[in-house]
């Protein structure tokens, strides 16, 4: 069977055909190898294609690192069509595979780790087997060729718009770091000349804004603080100011503080430019993951992971407990319960969850945010596709979410399209004002049930029916009087009754010596007795609580002096011990 060896270089492609059909299975290969000579005796080129230009070459190279095969490595491996019983050594396996799958060809490929002397030897003493090719040339034109092979791999890269959102977070975080240390460096300086401030303005960004417009304190007149405080804050500011207890600093001094508290806003800004573009990117990006977890937490798992491609590799499970690996593994070195969520805790939808809700909706949540990974990285949209189609798996498994965490925590469902805040309630939506419509008299209709239209009437009928409507209004009039009356009775019988019982109480306030009002309170808490005559007087509180024990102690004195006799009658142990001398002298 005879043996052909595919060869690809930075100048073209080149089949060699080998003397010896046996030569990968010989044991003296290296040997034989190790020499320019030894391999011109062991191959010979058969044809060789040579590429146009470097754009031609690029091309052939990245296609054969995809393992495809390209109409110009097709029209060499024709010319192999004609001879029987042939073999081909290909160095890479997935070349192997594509070459065997063109239609035409029968050809037992060779890719296997036998073919690594003999392609070791032949990149070696290249020049030596293409006759024309200078050893300077193919330097040149390797060098040439790795470099836009390099940008080539850069410039399609699909890791490369991943790495604008890692370096994106990172630097979010970094600025979120300097900023703090920044404005406290600000607060613990300009605090010295001005130390009231501190209390009165929490925000960070306010009080570098307002050090740079006030400058001073003794400027507090002239500044106008009405674009950076609310009237509250900046009257309170420059009371303080005013009265401040603050030691004085020269002009020198408050140029560097200014000048660090001018790093503080532009810091400031330039964050909130990067958070919109982190953003922006993210939902270009990673929709599904975003409309499940938010853009910070889905750009903090991306960052941690690498790229969206590796974050897409990983299940459900890693994705729950990415970010906690230390605590992972101190768990399970030291046989603990496992951490239920790492980064992922930070998304909303486990913030609104309670107790042990916390790590169910975490595990849900990492199984529906590893399904939207895999279409964001994996998916290959249409032109025509709109980010609301691309993100369409994750809102609509946030929004079943959402309903799945109100039934466990028991809490109303809320109706579709709703915003939810971070802490679980619903978000007012704006509302649109319609014109108010009007009424239209043409719509109506008769049902049937109406009375029938009013007939003219004569001056006789007319007449009756006043005498009529006159007798009803005077019958009307009489009854009401009748009831007015009746009702005044009744009102007056009560005031009688309220009359009599207050001059009653009157009375025996008066004989207890005591005012009607205290008499009704002392009444209410039972400390007034009445005589056997039926004369009222008022008991202190101390009266009543020692006539209470010594009742106590009386009915204790009387259980145990008395006791049952066999009868049911009351004996006196004194009786007892007599009747008990009386028979032991009987017995005697």
């Amino acid at each position: 069977m005879t043996l052909f060896i595919l060869t690809e270089t930075s100048a073209g492609y080149a089949l060699l055909k080998a003397k010896d059909k046996k030569l990968l299975k010989r044991d003296d290969l290296t040997t034989e190898a190790a020499t320019a000579e030894g391999v011109s005796n062991l191959l010979k080129l058969k044809s060789f294609q040579k590429f146009d230009s470097a754009a031609t070459a690029l091309e052939e190279v990245a296609a054969l690192v995809e393992g495809k095969v390209t109409p110009r490595l097709a029209s060499l491996l024709d010319e192999v069509k004609d001879e029987k019983k042939v073999s081909l050594a290909v160095s890479d396996p997935k070349l192997g595979n594509a070459i065997g799958k063109l239609p035409g060809l029968s050809i037992e490929l060779v890719a296997d780790s036998s073919t690594t002397d003999i392609y070791r030897a032949i990149r070696e003493h290249l020049p030596t087997l293409i006759p024309g090719l200078l050893p300077q040339d193919m330097s040149t034109m390797a060098l040439g060729l790795s470099h836009s092979l390099a940008r080539h791999k850069l410039k399609f890269s699909p890791d490369k718009i991943d790495t604008m959102i890692v370096q994106a977070i990172g630097l979010l975080d970094d600025l979120d770091k300097e900023l703090n240390n920044y404005a406290m460096r600000v607060k613990e300086w300009y605090g010295w000349h001005f130390p009231e401030l501190a209390k009165i303005l929490n925000d960070n960004i306010a009080y570098a804004r307002l050090v740079l417009k006030m400058g001073m304190r003794t400027n507090w007149e002239t500044a106008d603080l009405a674009e950076i405080l609310p009237e509250e804050i900046e009257g309170a500011v420059k009371s303080a100011a005013d009265r401040s207890m603050g030691t004085e600093i020269s002009q020198e001094d408050l140029e560097h503080i200014q000048a660090l508290a001018e790093q503080v806003v532009g810091f400031a800004e330039y964050r909130q430019q990067l958070a919109g573009y982190l953003t922006a990117r993210m939902n270009a990006i990673a929709p599904n993951l975003t409309a499940l977890v938010g853009d910070l937490v889905g750009a903090r798992l991306i960052a941690h992971a690498g790229s969206l491609t590796n974050l897409s590799k990983s299940p459900a499970s890693t994705l729950q407990i990415l970010g906690a690996e230390k605590a992972l593994f101190r768990a399970l070195k030291t046989k603990h319960d496992t951490p239920k969520y790492g980064l992922i805790y930070h998304a909303s939808l486990i913030g609104q969850a309670t107790g042990k809700n916390k790590g169910k909706m975490a595990r849900v949540l990492a199984a529906k945010a590893s399904l939207g990974l895999r279409v964001d990285a994996l998916a290959e949209w249409d032109d025509d596709a709109t980010e609301e189609d691309k993100a369409a798996l994750g809102t609509e498994a946030r929004y079943n979410l959402e309903r799945k965490l109100a039934a466990m925590e028991g809490k109303p469902l809320k109706p579709r399209g709703v915003a939810i805040a971070p802490n679980g309630t619903a978000q007012p939506q704006k509302f649109d004002l319609n014109e108010a419509r009007r009424y239209n008299p043409d719509a109506d209709a008769l049902t049937g049930d109406e009375p029938p239209a009013s007939v003219k009437k004569s001056k006789k009928d007319k007449k009756l029916v006043e005498e009529v409507e006159d007798e009803e209004m005077a019958d009307a009039a009489s009854d009401d009087e009748g009831d007015s009356s009746d009702e005044d009775s009744e009102e007056e019988s009560s005031k009688k009754k309220k009359k009599s019982k207050d001059s009653e109480l009157e009375k025996l306030a008066e004989q207890a010596g005591l005012n009607v009002k205290r008499y009704k309170r002392k009444l209410e808490r039972g400390e007034i007795q009445f005589d056997a005559e039926g004369k009222p007087s008022s008991v202190s509180k101390k009266d009543i609580k020692k006539a209470k024990k010594d009742a106590k102690k009386a009915s204790k004195g009387e259980e145990k002096k008395r006791k049952r006799s066999d009868d049911g009658e009351e004996v006196d142990t004194s009786d007892k011990k007599k009747k008990k001398k009386s028979k032991s002298k009987s017995d005697e």
